[in-house]
């Protein structure tokens, strides 16, 4: 942080704390949540938060680290909170946030993707550089010096920002693929939508070879509503229907030692003949 630190933390007024603004991380009341709030209702708060004071304000702090822990203590009906208070500028604070949580355990990658927005703004604004073999880095550079993801990954979680809610609530429930995501976020919120309608239109889900051309579609100045339709309406892979039959019903049926390949071609030959059969059938009534 820097020297202006409390040697010992002090209990400050839940009241008197604060949320960092605009802070990426969701403080969600699920299990661990309960788990935390039970945790602090026997034990207390084993590690304080970090804060720091807010400009132009009496005794009233802004959360850096700590948000979870807050919640919970509200939750559990502390009036006060330990915390250590650090004197810092919104950039660092605003790095500090993100650092004091990215390594967290589950993370989604809506939360990622905003943390590491938060972080290049606040080291771009700060103007950081670093020195390799007398060369600066980029500032994605200088961050993937202490992250575990190389500094190109860093550029694509940061596009994700571009995304519009609902599609980013799609990546973080695992429908689409962080692939997926970064190819749809280069396209205009409006075409997005039109992504989502259609999604929600076909019960499908874009694969990466559609989401990448929509996205050469767009560069090309091609997209539009009806191309969009078309290029999610296209079978995929992981899409094309299937017909799934209980072994016992044919267990009578299928010679034994057949494999799979092999069951699979007897039942379309069997199906061919019945057809035929069936026309057969219709030709004679006639």
């Amino acid at each position: 942080m820097n020297n202006n630190t409390m040697k010992t933390p002090v209990a400050i007024p839940v009241s008197k704390l604060h949320p960092f603004e605009g802070h990426p991380y969701k403080v969600l009341d699920n299990e661990e949540m309960n788990t935390l709030i039970e945790s602090i209702q026997t034990q207390g708060i084993l590690s304080p938060l970090i804060v720091r004071p807010i400009e132009n304000t009496t005794d009233e702090y802004e959360v850096v680290s700590g948000h979870r822990r807050l919640h919970a203590a509200e939750k559990a009906g502390l009036e006060t909170v330990p915390a250590f208070i650090y004197a810092l500028d919104r950039d660092a604070a605003a790095i500090a946030v993100v650092d004091s949580n990215l390594h967290r355990e589950h993370i989604l990658p809506s939360e990622k993707a905003f943390a590491y927005k938060m972080k290049f703004d606040a080291m771009s604004h700060q103007g950081k550089t670093s020195c390799q073999l007398g060369t600066k880095l980029r500032t994605d550079e200088q961050m993937a010096e202490n992250s575990d993801d190389s500094a190109r990954q860093i550029q694509r979680y940061i596009r994700l920002t571009n995304l519009i809610p609902e599609l980013l609530t799609m990546m973080d429930e695992g429908k689409i693929a962080l692939s997926v995501g970064v190819e749809l976020s280069f396209l205009p919120e409006q075409f997005q939508y039109d992504v989502l309608e259609i999604c929600e239109m076909n019960d499908c889900t874009p694969s990466y070879s559609q989401s990448w051309h929509l996205h050469q579609y767009y560069k090309d100045g091609a997209l539009d509503k009806f191309l969009i339709f078309k290029t999610l309406s296209e079978e995929k892979a992981n899409q094309r229907e299937t017909i799934k039959i209980p072994v016992e019903r044919l267990r009578d049926i299928i010679p034994d030692g057949f494999t799979v390949k092999q069951t699979e071609d007897f039942l379309v030959k069997a199906a061919d003949y019945y057809t035929r059969y069936l026309h057969r059938q219709r030709d004679r009534e006639r």
